[in-house]
C-alpha cells in the first residue's frame, strides 16, 4: 500500500515530466551514487519539508560543484532543447562516488548511502540518479514555460522571478541550511573558551629573592656615619645654612657699621671710616664739557692695567653692583653683594686685605649703589628686601630711607641732585616717589605702572624730570611731573624682543639711551628730543646669555667719554669691552691671570682713568693708569 500511494504522488506531482530510464546513467553496477540535492517532498498542507544529508568536503576540489553556465543561463529556443547526454555528464560531476565518515567528535557524523535500501524511503529522502533526471527535466519543462508547483514548493512567491533567479534562491537557502546544521559557531566558541582557560605563561621575570646573609656593595663609612672600629658617630648638630640667615628681615631704623670681617677694633674702623668721610668732590661735574677725541681717549684706555693687587674679594657671594667714590685723591670702591653685604675696599693700603670691610645692611641682593652727588660720604644702598639705606660714614650708621615689606625693589636714581627726592622701582611693575624732605620717616606715592616688572630705573642728567625704566620686553620713559596712581608712559621702545636687563641715558647730555636685551643685542637710541618716538640708531650683536650663576650683564656709560659704553664679555680669554656708539669696538681690557673669571657688572670713575668690575664669586678687579698705581 505504501508504494502505490507514494507512486501516485510521484504520478501528481509530475504532470508533464518524462521518465528517463536509470540504467542510462549508471556505468558500473558496483558504484554508489548520492545526490548532492537535497529531495523537497509535499506533505498536507502544501508544507515544504528538506531534508539534508551531511558529508565531508575533503576528497572534493570546489572546481567540482560549479555547474556548467549552458544549463542556468536563459538562451534562445534551440538553446533550451539540449541534449539530454549533456545533462547527463553533468549529473555524473555531481553524483559523488564515495561519502567517507569523519570522526564523531569533530564533524558531523555521514552514513554512506546505497542504492540497496528500501524502496519507500529512497522515495522520500534520497532518490539518488532518478533524482538528477528529475532535475534535468524540470530544467527542460520550466525553460519551457510550465509550472513546477508540486515539486517546488513555497517559490509561488517568487513567480514574478525567473526560472534561474528562483534556482539561484533555492540553493542559496539550501546551502545556509547545511552549514547551520555543521554548528560551526558552536565550535567556535568551545575552542574560544578552551583558549581562555588556558593562561599563557607569565612573561615577566620574577626578581630573586634576597638573601639575608647576603653582602651588599661597599659603601662609605663616613657617609654612614660609622667609626671605623663600627661605633655608631654622634649625631652632628644641624647648622642653619646662609639662605636660612638672610630671609629674617633686618628691624627698621638705623644699624651700626659693625664690620663682619674683623675683629672688635675700634681704633682701626675709626680710622677707616674717618678716611671715607674725608673724601670729597675736588670738581663739581661740568655738562658742558667737551668731549675728547676717540683717539686720544684710546690711548688713555691702553694705559690702564690690571695687577695682582689691585684684584680682592670684597664680599661674599656674586657681586651685583658697583660703585666708585668721586675722589681724585684715593681709589675708593663699594660693592653690594647677593648676599645683602656692602663691601667698601680702600685700594691705598697695603696689604690689600688691611683695606677691606664688609657690612651687612640688608638681607637679600643690593641690586643699586650710588655714592651722593652733594655729599660724598654717603653711600645709598637700594636691596630686594624692600629696604633702601643710607651709610654715613662719619656718624658710622646706616640709616633707613625708605621701606616697604609689602614689595620688593630692584634699583632707584636721584630725581634732585642733592638726593633729596628718589624714584624707586619695584620688580612687580610699580614705582615709588620718595621724598627726604619730610621730617621723620620719608614720604612716599605709589604709582602702578603698566609694566609687570622693572628691573632698572634712570633720571635724564638734564631734564630730571624724565626718567626711563627696564622691564620685561618693553622700555617706557616717564614724566615725573605728570604721575598718577595710573600713568601711561610718555614713550615706549618696542624694539625689544626678550627681556630688558637695562636702560640708561647718557650721563652728560642724555641724548643717547642704550639697552641691553637677552637676544644678545646691545641698542642705541636718539633720545634728543622727547616729545616724539625714539629712534634706534646702532644695533651691537653682543653675546648676553650668561646663564644661571652669573649676573646679568648691564652695558653703562663712561661718564667721561658719552658716546662710549662699557659691558662684560663671554669672550675667552676674559675680557670687559668698549664699544662707541656707532657699534665700532673701541677697546677691551685683558687681564690674563688676575683677570680669569667674568665681570658681569662695571663702573667707571666720572673723572679718572680707573674702571672695577665685579664677578659672581665677590671679586673686585680694578684696571687703572699706571700713574694711579
Amino acid at each position: 500500500m505504501s508504494g502505490s500511494g507514494t507512486a501516485a504522488e510521484e504520478k501528481a506531482g509530475s504532470r508533464q515530466r518524462s521518465q528517463v530510464k536509470v540504467n542510462e546513467y549508471k556505468e558500473n553496477e558496483n558504484t554508489d551514487y548520492v545526490s548532492l540535492r537535497p529531495i523537497q517532498t509535499t506533505v498536507l498542507g502544501k508544507t515544504a519539508k528538506v531534508y539534508l544529508t551531511p558529508f565531508s568536503l575533503n576528497t572534493y576540489k570546489l572546481g567540482q560543484f560549479k555547474c556548467p553556465k549552458s544549463l542556468l543561463e536563459k538562451n534562445s529556443n534551440n538553446e533550451v532543447m539540449c541534449k539530454k547526454t549533456e545533462i547527463k555528464k553533468t549529473c555524473r560531476m555531481l553524483l559523488t562516488p564515495k561519502m567517507k565518515a569523519t570522526s564523531s567528535k569533530t564533524e558531523s557524523t555521514v552514513q554512506k548511502p546505497s542504492l540497496d535500501i528500501n524502496t519507500e524511503s529512497s522515495k522520500l529522502l534520497y532518490k539518488s540518479t532518478s533524482d538528477v533526471v528529475i532535475l534535468s527535466d524540470d530544467v527542460e519543462s520550466s525553460q519551457d514555460g510550465e509550472s513546477d508547483e508540486d515539486n517546488t514548493p513555497g517559490l509561488d512567491d517568487f513567480s514574478g522571478l525567473s526560472p534561474y533567479e528562483r534556482k539561484r534562491l533555492k540553493n542559496i537557502s539550501e546551502n545556509a541550511n547545511f552549514f547551520a546544521s555543521l554548528q560551526l559557531s558552536e565550535s567556535a566558541a568551545r575552542l574560544r573558551e578552551m583558549i581562555k582557560k588556558s593562561k599563557p605563561p607569565e612573561s615577566k621575570r620574577k626578581k630573586p629573592k634576597k638573601r639575608e646573609n647576603e653582602i651588599g656593595c661597599r659603601r662609605s663609612m663616613r657617609l654612614l656615619k660609622v667609626d671605623p672600629s663600627g661605633i655608631p658617630l654622634p649625631e652632628t648638630p644641624t647648622q642653619p645654612t646662609p639662605e636660612e640667615d638672610e630671609n629674617p628681615l633686618l628691624p627698621p631704623g638705623p644699624l651700626e657699621m659693625v664690620p663682619e670681617n674683623r675683629d672688635d677694633n675700634s681704633e682701626l674702623l675709626k680710622g677707616f671710616l674717618l678716611t671715607w668721610a674725608e673724601m670729597s668732590k675736588s670738581s663739581s661735574k661740568n655738562t658742558e664739557q667737551k668731549l675728547s677725541s676717540i683717539k686720544s681717549y684710546k690711548a688713555n684706555l691702553n694705559g690702564m692695567v690690571i695687577n695682582e693687587d689691585t684684584v680682592c674679594k670684597v664680599t661674599r657671594g656674586a657681586v651685583f653692583s658697583v660703585a666708585l667714590h668721586p675722589s681724585e685723591t684715593r681709589t675708593l670702591v663699594a660693592a653690594g653683594a647677593k648676599s645683602g653685604q656692602v663691601g667698601l675696599w680702600d685700594l691705598s693700603q697695603y696689604p690689600k686685605e688691611d683695606g677691606v670691610y664688609v657690612f651687612h645692611p640688608h638681607s637679600q641682593p643690593v641690586s643699586c649703589l650710588c655714592f651722593s652727588p652733594a655729599n660724598p660720604s654717603h653711600l645709598l644702598s637700594l636691596s630686594y628686601d624692600g629696604t633702601l639705606r643710607c651709610g654715613d660714614f662719619s656718624r658710622a650708621v646706616f640709616e633707613e630711607v625708605y621701606r616697604n615689606e609689602r614689595s620688593s625693589f630692584s634699583s632707584f636714581d636721584l630725581l634732585a641732585e642733592d638726593a633729596s627726592t628718589l624714584i624707586v622701582g619695584h620688580w612687580d611693575g610699580s614705582m615709588s616717589l620718595v621724598d627726604r624732605r619730610t621730617p621723620g620717616t620719608s614720604c612716599e606715592k605709589l604709582i602702578n605702572s603698566s609694566m609687570r616688572k622693572i628691573r632698572t630705573v634712570h633720571v635724564h642728567p638734564v631734564h630730571r624730570q624724565y626718567f626711563i625704566t627696564a622691564g620685561l620686553s618693553d622700555t617706557h620713559i616717564y614724566d615725573a611731573r605728570h604721575l598718577k596712581p595710573r600713568s601711561q608712559p610718555l614713550i615706549s621702545l618696542t624694539e625689544h624682543t626678550k627681556s630688558i636687563a637695562s636702560a640708561y641715558f647718557s650721563p652728560l647730555t642724555g641724548n643717547r639711551v642704550v639697552t641691553t636685551s637677552a637676544d644678545c643685542k646691545l641698542r642705541i637710541f636718539d633720545s634728543s628730543c622727547l616729545s616724539s618716538q625714539i629712534a634706534l640708531l646702532t644695533t651691537i650683536r653682543h653675546n648676553t646669555i650668561t646663564g644661571r650663576w652669573l649676573t646679568r650683564f648691564q652695558a653703562v656709560w663712561d661718564p667721561k667719554q658719552e658716546d662710549c659704553i662699557v659691558v662684560g664679555s663671554m669672550a675667552h680669554p676674559r675680557r670687559v669691552e668698549v664699544f662707541h656708539e656707532t657699534g665700532k669696538s673701541v677697546h677691551s681690557f685683558f687681564g690674563g691671570e688676575c683677570l680669569a673669571s667674568v665681570c658681569s657688572i662695571n663702573a667707571m670713575h666720572p673723572t679718572r682713568y680707573i674702571l672695577a668690575g665685579g664677578n659672581s664669586s665677590g671679586k673686585i678687579h680694578v684696571f687703572m693708569d699706571q700713574e694711579s698705581c
